[in-house]
């Protein structure tokens, strides 16, 4: 059988830019997930639909990235979950939202739709009225002796996160555990169809607050590929700035969390007043703390405000020697590492298999930074140097967390210090075209898909880290024990909004 990637490459082109789209039959794409089980290249980063086609994305093992189309055939087609795990909750999400059938898939369970929407499968070309209402997700009963379950949210005590954790439990060992989510759904798609891309870029800024700079770049990147919009270098700059200070502000906040979670008091209060000095100082320069809505396709919104240059320039250099001192005091307490060590593990095929990016990717010895590859402006010009791997475990997460913490302190600095005269914006045209938009999120790789007509939005899709975290996350907490679950669930810190779309 040739090999998944050489099939691909096989198969008929079309356009998406900036990055061509492969064509399969239904019977090619059928091919194809029978071909991926024989290797784990290339690596599934996004699955999706319209209502007539499904869309992939891979990656190879050179970076190099393969969209894929197939049509539907009936309202089904061949199901990626038993080679591709990372297919799982994007086959649930589409049979909740188009209404196509993934056949041969591992889990049909809903997601989204929690059985109250007036409508099923609401992106479908045809959505039809709801007869009686669905049951919620049926969780696996235990069978054996000295099994039990307890559930965890979607309803907490404090602010916590709108998702339910099922765990069943053998003593203090979990033996599996599964998250309901979609109790944060937006309904994104269906409100940015039909809007300009200008107007709709509100909704992509607000699928995760702490990667609005991430989501809404990634959005934009993905219609000015399809219009063939060419970003002034003003705004090219201004915006890797505001994605660095993201990474900034989430890694604190990140660091923090885990101190926390940990008992480590003196460095959880260590991280709250840099967090806030950077959040003022975004406010100032942007006119928000989270520099939400900044980001537009074509450029920015508006400027950097008059001394918001020397504003942030100041902010960076007072949070960097606050920034050494964090980092000494984590790893100068051995009883804090202590309780890392060992957090998190995975097993190295689950890691393949899930291809992990962001932080967690790297900590678990993957070498995936969009800024790097596939890269667009202004990384391409810069360098960005990959964090050393210590221990696949909490611990070295946390050493990537102020690795890249210094990364971002530099490029930033290095961005404002020779930041580029002129404008901040290019007029968008009212034409159709399709684009693919990537950007390096704190917690990873972000993609946007769009397709354009007479200059509108016809259908969107976007892709979070989170769509292969959770599935990680879960895997990672049977690994551990019931004293471990909140350390573990702190390192990864998934978002529940920004997979709930």
């Amino acid at each position: 059988m040739m090999e998944a990637g050489a099939f691909i490459r096989a198969a008929q082109k079309e356009e998406l830019r900036p990055y061509p789209r492969f064509l399969l039959s239904a019977d090619e794409w059928q091919a194809l997930s029978a071909a991926l089980v024989e290797t784990p290249h290339p690596a599934l980063l996004a699955l999706w639909a319209e209502s007539d086609r499904v869309h992939a994305l891979f990656q190879d093992e050179n970076g190099d990235l393969l969209p894929v189309a197939s049509p539907v055939v009936n309202g089904a087609y061949a199901a990626l979950s038993p080679a591709r795990p990372a297919a799982i909750w994007f086959e649930r999400v589409i049979r909740d939202l188009w209404g196509h059938f993934a056949e041969g898939g591992r889990d049909y369970q809903p997601w989204l739709d929690h059985g109250t929407w007036a409508m099923a499968a609401p992106l479908s070309l045809r959505p039809k009225a709801r007869v009686g209402e669905e049951l919620p997700r049926e969780f696996a009963a235990p069978e054996e002796e000295d099994v039990h379950q307890f559930a965890l949210g979607p309803i907490s005590g404090g602010i916590a996160k709108p998702l339910h954790l099922r765990i069943t439990m053998h003593g203090d060992s979990p033996l599996a555990a599964e998250f309901y989510l979609g109790y944060a759904h937006k309904g994104i798609m269906a409100l940015m169809r039909g809007k300009l891309p200008r107007v709709a870029a509100r909704f992509a800024a607000r699928l995760s607050g702490d990667a609005t700079v991430a989501h809404a770049l990634a959005y934009a990147h993905a219609v000015e590929a399809a219009l063939g919009v060419q970003v002034p270098p003003r705004a090219i700059a201004l915006r890797a700035v505001m994605a660095e200070l993201e990474r900034i502000a989430h890694h604190l906040f990140q660091i923090g969390v885990i101190a926390k979670t940990a008992k480590f008091g003196i460095l959880h209060a260590g991280c709250g007043t840099p967090l806030e000095e950077l959040r003022a100082g975004t406010a100032l320069a942007f006119g928000h703390r989270l520099m939400m809505d900044c980001v537009v396709p074509g450029g920015l919104a508006a400027d950097i405000a008059a001394d918001g240059q020397a504003t942030l320039l100041g902010t960076l250099d007072a949070l960097q020697a606050k920034i050494q001192d964090l980092a000494a005091l984590s790893f100068s307490e051995p009883a804090f590492l202590a309780r890392l060590q060992g957090i998190g593990r995975l097993s190295e095929k689950l890691v393949r298999e899930l291809a992990p990016g962001g932080p967690i990717g790297r900590a678990y010895g993957s070498h995936s930074d969009t800024r790097r590859r596939p890269g667009y402006p202004p990384y391409d010009s810069l360098e960005v140097p990959l964090p050393d791997v210590s221990s696949a475990d909490a611990a070295g997460y946390l050493k990537i967390l102020f690795a890249e913490l210094r990364t971002s302190m530099d490029l930033a600095r290095r961005l404002l210090e020779h930041l580029p005269d002129g404008e901040i914006s290019t007029p968008l045209t009212a034409s159709s075209g399709e684009g693919l938009g990537v950007a390096e999120a704190p917690r990873g790789d972000i993609w946007h898909w769009v397709r354009l007509d007479g200059g509108m939005i016809a259908a969107s899709f976007a892709a979070d880290p989170g769509w292969r975290h959770w599935p990680l996350l879960e895997a990672a907490l049977v690994g551990g024990t019931l004293e471990d679950m909140p350390l573990c669930l702190a390192c990864f810190h998934c978002s529940v909004s920004a997979v709930d779309l």
